[in-house]
Formats: C-alpha cells, sequence, structure tokens
C-alpha cells in the first residue's frame, strides 16, 4: 500500500507536466523488451489521477498505443537481427529442426493471437516481439496487427482507470486497487479461455489423427 501511494504521488507531481507524457511514451515502449517496466500499471494510474476529463484520457491512450506500438516494433526488428544466429542454434539435430519446425508452425498458426493478446500476459510483449521477428513473420501484418492491438490494449487500460477513478474519485489509492483487481480479472479470463483453447485444439487433433489411423488400410 505504501509503495502503490508513493507511485502515486509521484505521478501526481508530473500532472500537468510535458514530463508525463514523456514518462507514459517511454515506460509503454520499453515494456515490450523490459517487461519489469510497469506500463499498465502507469496508464491505468494515470488515467486513475486525471479522472473523467476525456479529452486528457484520449490524449492518454494515444501517447500509450504510439509508445507500445513503436516498443513492439523494435522488439520485433531485435528479433529479425538476431534471428539467424537464433535459429541456427535452434535447428542444431534432428531435435532442434523438430524444435523449429513446430515454432514456426505455431507463429503461422497462432500469430494473430499471439499479437493482440500476449500484452495481457506476463513478458508477453517481449515473447510476442522476438518470435515473431526472429521466424520471420511478415513485417507489414505485424505492424498493422500490432498497430490495433497496440490501440485495444491502451484504451482498456485507461478505460479501468477510468472505472477506479469515478468509483473512488476522492481516494485515488482504493481507485487503483479497484483498478487492477478488475484488470487482473480480466487477464485471468484471457488465460483462462488461451488454456480452454488450447486443450480443444488438442483434442480435435488428437481425434483427427485417431481417425486417420483408423481408415488406414495396410498393404
Amino acid at each position: 500500500m505504501e509503495l502503490l501511494e508513493y507511485v502515486t504521488e509521484l505521478l501526481r507531481g508530473t500532472l500537468g507536466s510535458p514530463w508525463l507524457w514523456v514518462i507514459v511514451f517511454l515506460v509503454s515502449g520499453l515494456d515490450a523488451l523490459l517487461p519489469f517496466m510497469p506500463s499498465e500499471t502507469t496508464v491505468i494510474t494515470v488515467a486513475v489521477l486525471i479522472g473523467p476529463d476525456f479529452p486528457q484520457l484520449a490524449l492518454l491512450a494515444l501517447v500509450a498505443a504510439l509508445g507500445a506500438w513503436l516498443g513492439d516494433c523494435l522488439g520485433y526488428t531485435v528479433g529479425a537481427a538476431a534471428g539467424p544466429r537464433a535459429l541456427a542454434r535452434l535447428q542444431r539435430g534432428p531435435d532442434g529442426v523438430r524444435r523449429y519446425e513446430w515454432a514456426k508452425i505455431q507463429v503461422r498458426r497462432n500469430a494473430v493471437l499471439l499479437i493482440l493478446a500476449a500484452r495481457y500476459l506476463p513478458g508477453g510483449r517481449v515473447a510476442s516481439g522476438l518470435a515473431n521477428g526472429s521466424l520471420g513473420y511478415p513485417p507489414r501484418k505485424f505492424v498493422l496487427l500490432d498497430a490495433l492491438g497496440a490501440a485495444i490494449w491502451a484504451v482498456y487500460s485507461v478505460l479501468i482507470g477510468l472505472i477506479g477513478g469515478a468509483t473512488f474519485a476522492d481516494e485515488p489509492e482504493k481507485g487503483l486497487l479497484l483498478s487492477f483487481a478488475i484488470g487482473l480479472l480480466l487477464v485471468a479470463s484471457i488465460e483462462i479461455g488461451r488454456r480452454v483453447r488450447v486443450r480443444i485444439l488438442t483434442r480435435r487433433r488428437a481425434a483427427a489423427e485417431s481417425s486417420d489411423n483408423g481408415v488406414r488400410v495396410e498393404p
């Protein structure tokens, strides 16, 4: 609670200053390479402190989305640059080749989900940018999909902060706690949905393989 109050006071001191937008932009961008950067926490906290000032909230969402998008593109570029060496190591030996083919298939099948939804999971943005860059996902598609994902994330974070701030207008710390609780519930829902989807797909593939084996005619 004391740390939360400290962060709140620190950000409150920058309200009305251009440094506020610099902080939001940098933290939102650096989170794509440094997963310990509190990008979502920063955006939510600023939204709580701003309150129902919709022009300021719109600017907050724009700055956060732009920072996140550029950070993700930087992560993709790093992945693409480091890709040849990383892939050479990954493909050593028969097991390495199989792992590479599996990873490449996963990126092709789930790239949209990875780019749009991975940012809500711890370290997800780092994994998304580096994996898509190193495994050769088309850069134009990545840039467009990531712009959409960054915009959705920024609006989502601002809305959560707005809800918390509106509920506890005179007690921003409680507003932050409510906002974080809502965010955690949404992230948990996404993770549960992802696991359910993986299980369903795994069962379908297993059933398809069993069916193929059943109709196969031995010579």
